[in-house]
């Protein structure tokens, strides 16, 4: 990198800026006008045609301005023929897991096909996956940061880059993404041998295997770490899958209290894992990983172990009247001048808690939260007394208001400290923590996606099995209702739906007030964020009105 400067100002001159010892650059008193040239490759952008498949087309047309026309122009701008990036202007680079779930959740529209935008993920979380342990980067680190960490850790001035893999939840989103586009779009089923056959080029020390061999590579490492808690007798907590060992995070939620400082995650062990089996399986019997054709039958013998034995190893029931002591108690400690509406609680409280062994002691981290959402979307369990009591207690959550259950007038929460019984937990999950009682825009798109997809199944023309729930009218009227409202209050924050998190302050007479999170807390969300565009595919269903 070279950069020049040119004096804008009678009183400088070019000798106005010098270098002093240490490094350190001395200017002189005027005004400057820089100029930086670099020689990186530039990245090749796709435009709106390029990264919108033909039925989604129309999202262009749509006048400047309005709320899909500025989500399009921000999804241009993130996406690129290799890779599409997280966010701006932080994060403006790969991420594993927003790539992945912003792809699951923008699929619909999404283009495909050699130089589309679905392949250019798939291709990026493939090209950067470890080969030695099967795990897939979160971040990767380029240009002069990777330079400079580089001269930190070995005192040489390379330019390789490199990749951060602590997080454990991104392992897990690649299986479904791949049986989402390769066995579910025709596209992609016409493309998956040319695609597996693809070489991996770039310089993340994957160079000469092709994408076929990767992805078998990622499916060995869940299928060994499954196996324990799969096996007979092995539905144990130890056997769950755990945060790596001396790292604080490593789901969503990563800040440091995000989960409760807990150790064993709600949303990798009941939803990601089971999802990621479930494709495998599928995968394999599509003929993806022929030296193991047991997998097609392994596989799911895994997921049904891990779908049907977790979620009674994260349950949370609070008694009747402990729950309306809780809220109360919560509120009066909180004051911030809301409610508590403990009068609304009509029996137990139910939900999962954020993740097993947390801090204080914490043997499960009793926080209600909006992390059901991946298990609605990702999965179509079958244990039927499980389902139904899961999508109930689920829509009793989303529809009880704040600090009862989830829903706020500017949306759903992402967590409820009010039942937690520690006052660690109302001051760990303020309304000024990036992942407190905040709300998420992708999350409300996850659940929302999800809800649609459960009350799909109650009239599949296809002949797969119709849940119970959806003849039992109490139950079923309680998960629609959760999706109306929930949709009612999506369109009533339109125009706050591609903010990738926001949080609330409460006026005078006690109402919730939408506020931007950098208005509480010194961490602000990007402009824009890959994973905060998903509404551009995640549309109401009329059907369920």
């Amino acid at each position: 990198m070279a950069i020049s400067f040119i004096p804008v100002d009678d009183d400088s001159t070019s000798g106005g800026i010098t270098l002093e010892e240490d490094n350190l650059v001395k200017m002189e008193a005027g005004r400057y006008r820089f100029r930086a040239k670099f020689d990186y490759p530039q990245l090749e952008q796709l435009d709106g045609s390029q990264v919108l498949n033909e039925n989604a087309q129309s999202l262009l047309l749509e006048q400047e301005g309005g709320e899909d026309a500025e989500k399009v122009k921000s999804l241009t701008f993130l996406s690129y023929s290799n890779k599409l990036l997280a966010g701006a202007w932080r994060f403006l680079t790969y991420f594993g897991r927003d790539s992945m779930i912003a792809t699951l959740l923008l699929a619909p529209v999404l283009s495909e096909g050699q130089g589309g935008a679905i392949e250019a993920v798939i291709g990026s979380v493939l090209e950067r996956l470890n080969q030695t342990s099967g795990v897939v980067c979160h971040e990767e680190t380029i240009g002069d940061y990777a330079t400079f960490l580089s001269i930190q850790q070995t005192g040489m001035a390379s330019t390789a880059p490199g990749c951060n893999y602590v997080m454990v939840d991104t392992d897990y989103y690649l299986m479904p993404l791949l049986e989402r586009y390769f066995l579910q779009s025709t596209v992609g089923q016409q493309r998956t041998s040319d695609f597996l056959n693809t070489v991996s080029t770039l310089d993340f020390g994957n160079a000469g295997l092709t994408y076929g061999e990767l992805a078998l590579i990622n499916a060995k490492t869940i299928m060994t770490n499954t196996a324990s808690f799969a096996s007979d007798g092995g539905q144990i907590k130890e056997n769950l899958i755990h945060l790596r060992d001396d790292v604080p995070v490593g789901e969503w939620r990563d800040s440091n209290t995000g989960i409760g400082s807990g150790r064993i995650p709600y949303d990798i062990n009941t939803a990601l894992v089971p999802a990621a089996l479930r494709s495998i399986s599928a995968l394999s019997a599509a003929g993806w990983f022929p030296d193991y054709p047991e997998w097609a039958d392994l596989a799911a013998q895994y997921a049904q172990v891990w779908e049907d034995d977790t979620l009674a190893l994260f349950e949370v029931v609070i008694p009747f009247a402990e729950a309306k002591n809780l809220v109360e108690d919560y509120t009066n400690a909180a004051g911030m001048g809301f409610a508590s509406r403990s009068d609304l609680i009509q029996g137990d409280i139910v939900f999962h808690g954020l993740a097993l062994d947390g801090g204080n002691d914490q043997s499960i981290v009793r926080v209600m939260n909006t992390d059901d959402c991946f298990r609605l979307f990702l999965l179509n369990t079958t244990n039927q007394a499980q389902l139904t009591a899961f999508v109930n207690q689920t829509a009793t959550n989303i529809r009880s208001p704040f600090p009862v259950g989830l829903l706020t007038p500017v949306s759903l929460v992402v967590a409820n400290p009010a039942y937690g019984g520690d006052p660690v937990y109302a001051a760990n999950f303020t309304n000024s923590a990036y992942h407190g009682t905040v709300v998420w825009s992708w999350q409300l798109s996850m659940m929302a996606a999800g809800l649609q997809r459960q009350l799909e199944r109650c009239i599949t023309s296809d002949g797969a099995i119709v849940p119970d729930f959806c003849s039992d009218e109490v139950v079923y009227n309680n998960v629609r209702g959760a999706n109306n409202d929930l949709w009612d209050n999506l369109e009533a924050n339109s125009e706050h739906l591609s903010s990738e998190v926001w949080s609330w302050t409460i006026s005078p007479e006690g109402e919730f007030v939408f506020a931007p999170l950098g208005a509480l807390a010194q961490t602000e969300s990007d402009i824009r964020q890959l994973w905060s565009l998903t509404f551009l595919a995640v549309r109401r269903d009329d059907r369920f009105r």
